[in-house]
């Protein structure tokens, strides 16, 4: 039976990979697996948690956020499985070594260098002066993860397949993300949710949950509700999760007159995520710029049955959509599907998602169709079962896998005890403090 070192956010942090950790942890445990998770308030109990009975494999559920900024002190001592849920890691890593109380630019530089030894050097200079940017994107400072570790996951097959051409030594492979199923609603609960964000029973609720950023095109799906709200007075913008400190969202739907249609509600706790889009009547699941990564607050909209309008990107290129350009199908992918949700072209974006609004406000057949077959999707590829299962067989894969044996820069590999050697020097009792180190 392995046993397993999961490092991960968890709830209650707010976090959707917190919630997906939550979702699929039991599901390993009852696959067999022995799991001793991490997260940032009680990872320091894993040094000596190894030390004492030595883990199998440990599995970083990493992203480009904060809250995994505690792994980068495991990541390279104790390599294991990489679950790299976004392809950019540039942005949070910069921010964590160049914004602390004390920063350590000069860490930061020889990760920069390390990882894309190609750039002009004073690009790290100019991210190190706070002016990141889009350089975030161009420079993703991920190939150190990917390279050291025994085995990288991602949720893409079309993302794997990139990663293996820059990066032909690393073992990475691809499996579906998979959220739970979303319980119906009680109509009586659907009308509560209306009732207390005073929307009228028979008005036509567009959705979208997560974090209110100028990254989930908030400001854009403004603009295009502005544009056609006389000719929909039904039409309401729900937006269920915390508003951002960066991006007033009321201020923004004042100045295109449409206040009175937009409702935030604030966090909502993951139990009842389920019931406010069995409330909704479609979903916007927008994104950009994107780190590739595979929304799981999307596939939560397909599994409820919702409508979705999405941003047309690469990694998804494979996902059968409407273009509301004519309402074609798009499609580059083997496999023939019914359209799955609405797409919207970032070359046209304001234009398309006044079109797509104005569609699928007045036409519910339209909106009940995409709905069946996006939980046709759901119920086909992203389902929690599968993925269990196909972690089971990742992880018995990379338990078998050597260790990558790569240059690193040499903050990465110092282990800490260099302080402790001093001061046991002092104290001459350096040789009890060495086997203790051992």
């Amino acid at each position: 039976m392995a046993r397993i070192a999961w490092f991960s956010p968890l709830p209650p942090s707010i976090s959707g990979i917190a919630a997906y950790s939550a979702e699929v942890l039991p599901l390993l445990a009852a696959r067999g697996l022995t799991l001793d998770t991490f997260s940032e308030t009680d990872a320091h109990e894993f040094v000596w948690r190894q030390r004492r009975h030595p883990y199998d494999l440990t599995i970083f559920q990493m992203g480009n956020a904060q809250c995994h900024d505690y792994m980068w002190a495991y990541l390279f001592r104790y390599p294991g499985l990489v679950v790299l849920h976004d392809a950019q890691l540039h942005q949070a890593r910069a921010l964590h070594l160049t914004k602390r109380w004390k920063p350590r630019r000069t860490d930061y530089l020889a990760e920069f260098c390390a990882n894309h030894p190609e750039a002009p050097p004073d690009v790290g200079e100019l991210v190190a002066a706070g002016l990141g940017g889009a350089l975030y994107q161009h420079w993703p400072l991920t190939r150190l993860v990917i390279e050291s570790a025994r085995m990288t996951v991602v949720h893409n097959a079309r993302l794997a397949a990139d990663l293996r051409r820059r990066h032909p030594a690393a073992v990475i492979e691809a499996i579906h993300m998979g959220v739970g199923e979303v319980p119906d609603a009680s109509p009586a609960r659907r009308a509560e949710i209306r009732r207390n964000h005073d929307i009228p029973a028979d008005g036509i609720v567009l959705t979208a949950i997560g974090g209110v950023t100028p990254e989930k095109r908030i400001p854009q799906l403004i603009r295009a509700l502005g544009a056609i709200a006389e000719r929909h007075p039904k039409l309401y913008l729900l937006l269920v999760g915390s508003a951002a400190t960066h991006y007033d969202v009321m201020a923004d739907a004042r100045s295109w007159g449409i206040a009175d249609r937009v409702r935030v509600t604030g966090y909502v706790a993951d139990e009842d995520l389920g019931a406010y889009l069995r409330a909704s009547d479609l979903c916007s699941c927008l994104r950009w710029p994107t780190n590739r990564e595979t929304s799981a607050s999307w596939l939560r909209c397909l599994a409820a049955g919702r409508p979705t309008i999405i941003t047309e990107l690469a990694h998804l290129a494979d996902v059968a959509t409407m273009d509301p350009r004519g309402w074609r199908v798009v499609s580059t992918g083997a496999q023939k599907t019914a359209p799955v949700a609405v797409s919207i072209d970032l070359l046209d974006e304001e234009h398309s998602l006044q079109l797509a609004l104005e569609r699928l406000a007045s036409d519910a057949a339209l909106r009940e169709r995409l709905g069946e077959s996006g939980h046709a999707w759901w119920r086909a590829h992203h389902q929690l079962q599968p993925m269990a299962d196909a972690y089971v067989h990742l992880v018995a894969a990379a338990i078998a896998s050597p260790v990558p044996d790569i240059d690193l820069p040499p903050h990465l590999t110092d282990d800490g005890s260099r302080h402790a050697r001093r001061l046991a020097t002092g104290l001459g009792v350096q040789e009890r403090v060495a086997d203790l180190l051992r």
